[in-house]
Formats: structure tokens, C-alpha cells, sequence
């Protein structure tokens, strides 16, 4: 009774130790407890790998493994979960799959734990008739699905384009008795609403009022933005007001949602309406915020303000990501600060962000608006990637600067590496060199597109 009964203290300290991260403090009290004869178990030992995986990485979970069966202690299930589960929490997918099959080979039998977490990684592997396999082996053996199960199921399906067959889920579980909770209905709306399909999203919405459960501000948050999508801006609108007569809390993402579409549509007053309730609601920002309010700034012309609120982010200690520093950009070519513009594309890159392809385009198009189309050209050659959008730029500014016959070469080499091009860039270049009197090479062109749409 005084072993169980210290034993259990022990892991009652090492847990403490683990939960605040203090993992060299929870092994000197591992150590301290077997040198006055209170000997671990397995629960210990678990209690050390679930904390290595998270604080410190999968190999040093695993290698409390082998420390385990050292002290002659075997790992369980339990054992396994805890670093299958961590793998798929850092994105090692295909190991967390490895540790799961390593686990049937030596002996252990998966519990419902095991599963769900492996059909989560097959899903998120993009490997959903796998997933599907493994959820017909819960139903077909001893093991009971769980809430968790359905909703790793309907998730899966959903972000792997298969909303249908979720949709279909969904209603076979109710014809069964299931009674889905705000998580599996907040789930389902979800995937409805990124495949934009607004009314069986808002349908499957009105079903959650009349079961009994109160939708969330999560639930309406995702219809809202989904409405605002799908150009229904006014329908937004009115579920931002039926949330605020229901009395909920607006967090600072619904708050960025209505504002970014009402920016996007060009009500700008309504977005700085929204921002002085954002304000007064007393909501921390975040990056979210910071981005929405700088793109607003940068629309309205406000750079300075814009600017402004890029030190007071830096300052609160959060860090700006590639989409702070592309809005900044964009704003600084559309106000014409090009020079300003093209510095901060290099200081981004000074701070360490990888090469980013849009806010190269933002630039690319203001040097060649600001009639710089030489140093336009200068960039792009110096790119070391391009998408169709970069091409298309480029061309367009060429032939605003009248140079068609080399707009022609580069909406050639666009063609050739296999990218589409807009028929209105093809039709601006071909009356182009026609205007100029290159009617053979205009004949070439046209030839060339041709061949170029056969191919695909």
C-alpha cells in the first residue's frame, strides 16, 4: 500500500514537472524516487513521453521507450498514443503512420485512440479512401465509435473535397440515433461553406436552431465569412447583427472578417465604423488584426498611418509575417513610392522571409506604372520564380510603354513554360505590333497561342 501509494505521488510530481516543462526537474525527481526504492511504472514513464514529444521532439520521446523496457517495464498502448499523437501534432505524418504499424508488429493492440488518430493523419495526408478503410475496421470490429471518430470523419471528407459523402455521413449517423453536438454541426458548416455551398450550410444552420443547440459565435463566424465569399455581402451583414442581438462576444478574427470584405467592396466608412467598435469592445490585437487595419490604411492612402501601425505591432512584440510586409508594399507602388516600395521588398528579404511572389509582382507593376519599365524588366529577369500573374504584368506595362515586339518574346517564354496567359494580354500585344506595322511577327504570335492551347 506505501509502494502504490508512493509511486503514485511520484508521478503526481513528475507530471507537475512536465506540465510546467521543467523536464530536467522532473527526471531529477524520477532519479531521487528510485534511490529511495519508489520504483516507476508505466504511468510514469507515459508522463515522460507524452512531455518529450511536446517539448521537445518525437526521438526524444522515443527514446523513453528504451528506458522503459531497460527498467522492464513494457509500453502500452498508451505508450504508442502518446507519440503517434505528438508525431501529427508537428506535421510528421507518414511517422506517426510508421509508429502506429510498429506498434501492431510488436504486440499491441490499438485502442479507438490509436484510430482516430491515424484515420486524422490519413486524411491529412490526402489519403482519404485509407482513412476510410481504417473507420470501416472501427465499425466492422469490437471497438465503438466515438463523437471524436464521426467528426475526424466528417472533417476528413470535407477537406478532402468529398463535402457529399460528409453531407451523406452526416445524415446515415442521424437516421441512427446519433445526435450531433455544436462541434460536429460547426464542422459540417464549415466544410460546407469552403466549398461554397452557402444554402446547404445555411440549411444544415437552421437544423442546429431547431435541435436545441445555440449556434456559436464560431458557427456564425464561418457562415458570415462564407457569405461574404460568395458576394452575398448584405446576408453577412445581417448574421453580424443577429449575432450581436444574441449578445455574443466578437472575437478579433469575426471582427477582421467583416472588415476585410467591407474594404474589398469599397465601403470604407462602414470598415472604420467596425474598426471604433472593434476598439471600444477593448479586443486585443493580433496579426489578423494588424494586417486588416494596415490594408485598410493602405486603401484609404493613409501610409503613414499605415506605417505607423507596423511599429506599434513590432512594438506590442508580435512578429509581421510575408502578408504585413506585401500589403505595406502594395500600398507604397500604388501611392507611386515605388523606390520606398522596392526597399522594403529587400528588407524583407534582409529579415529572413523567403521569396515571396506576390509582393515581387506588386513591384514589378509599379515600376512599370511609374514608367521605370526598364528596371521592371531588371526585376523580373532576376526572379527566381514566376507565376502567370508575373507575365501578365509585365506584358501589359510593355505594352503601355509601347515596346510590343518585346511584350511578344516574353508572352512567348510565358507560353512556353506551360502557363496560361488571358486572352485580353494575347489580344493587346497582337494589335499592338499590327498598330506598329509587325504584321508577320503578330502572324507568328497568333500562330504560337494556337499551338500552345492544342498542347494543353
Amino acid at each position: 500500500m506505501v509502494s502504490r501509494l508512493s509511486t503514485r505521488l511520484l508521478n503526481i510530481c513528475i507530471a507537475s514537472m512536465c506540465k510546467a516543462q521543467q523536464l530536467v526537474k522532473a527526471e531529477v525527481v524520477l532519479i531521487d524516487g528510485i534511490r529511495l526504492g519508489v520504483l516507476p511504472d508505466v504511468v510514469t514513464y507515459n508522463t515522460l513521453i507524452d512531455a518529450y514529444c511536446r517539448v521537445i521532439s518525437i526521438d526524444a520521446g522515443y527514446s523513453v521507450l528504451h528506458r522503459m523496457r531497460e527498467a522492464g517495464i513494457n509500453p502500452d498502448v498508451i505508450s504508442y498514443n502518446s507519440l503517434i499523437a505528438g508525431a501529427a501534432k508537428k506535421f510528421l505524418l507518414a511517422r506517426s503512420i510508421d509508429l502506429f504499424e510498429e506498434m501492431l508488429q510488436v504486440g499491441i493492440h490499438p485502442d479507438l485512440w490509436s484510430y482516430n488518430i491515424l484515420m486524422d493523419c490519413l486524411f491529412k495526408l490526402g489519403k482519404p479512401d485509407e482513412a476510410n478503410s481504417v473507420f470501416r475496421d472501427i465499425i466492422l470490429g469490437d471497438l465503438h465509435p466515438n463523437r471524436a471518430t464521426y467528426n475526424i470523419m466528417i472533417d476528413g471528407l470535407c477537406k478532402n473535397g468529398y463535402t457529399n459523402n460528409a453531407l451523406m455521413l452526416f445524415r446515415n449517423l442521424q437516421s441512427r440515433g446519433f445526435v450531433p453536438h455544436i462541434v460536429t454541426y460547426n464542422i459540417l458548416i464549415n466544410g460546407l461553406c469552403k466549398a461554397r455551398r452557402l444554402t446547404a450550410a445555411t440549411r444544415i444552420l437552421k437544423e442546429l436552431e431547431i435541435s436545441g443547440h445555440e449556434p456559436n459565435s464560431i458557427t456564425y463566424t464561418i457562415v458570415m465569412k462564407c457569405c461574404f465569399r460568395c458576394k452575398q455581402l448584405e446576408r453577412g451583414l445581417e448574421i453580424l447583427s443577429e449575432m450581436r442581438s444574441k449578445g455574443y462576444t466578437f472575437d478579433g478574427f469575426a471582427y477582421c472578417t467583416v472588415i476585410a470584405a467591407l474594404v474589398k467592396t469599397g465601403r470604407i466608412e462602414e470598415a472604420n465604423d467596425i474598426i471604433e467598435q472593434m476598439q471600444r469592445s477593448g479586443i486585443a490585437y493580433d496579426v489578423v488584426s494588424y494586417n486588416t487595419l494596415i490594408n485598410l490604411y493602405c486603401k484609404q492612402g493613409r501610409l503613414d498611418d499605415a506605417l505607423e501601425l507596423l511599429n506599434e505591432l513590432e512594438k506590442a512584440g508580435l512578429k509581421c509575417d510575408q502578408y504585413t510586409h506585401t500589403i505595406i508594399i502594395n500600398g507604397l507602388c500604388k501611392a507611386g513610392n515605388v523606390e520606398q516600395a522596392q526597399q522594403h521588398l529587400y528588407y524583407m528579404s534582409a529579415l529572413g522571409f523567403s521569396f515571396n511572389l506576390v509582393a515581387f509582382n506588386c513591384v514589378i507593376d509599379g515600376l512599370g506604372k511609374a514608367g521605370q519599365i526598364d528596371r521592371a524588366i531588371k526585376l523580373f529577369q532576376s526572379m527566381e520564380a514566376k507565376d502567370c500573374f508575373t507575365y501578365t504584368i509585365l506584358v501589359h506595362n510593355l505594352c503601355r510603354a509601347r515596346r510590343y515586339l518585346f511584350a511578344s518574346k516574353i508572352l512567348v517564354s510565358c507560353l512556353k513554360s506551360g502557363l496560361r496567359t488571358l486572352r485580353a494580354t494575347e489580344r493587346a500585344v497582337l494589335d499592338g505590333l499590327k498598330n506598329i506595322g509587325f504584321t508577320n511577327e503578330a502572324r507568328k504570335l497568333r500562330s504560337k497561342i494556337r499551338l500552345s492551347r492544342l498542347l494543353r
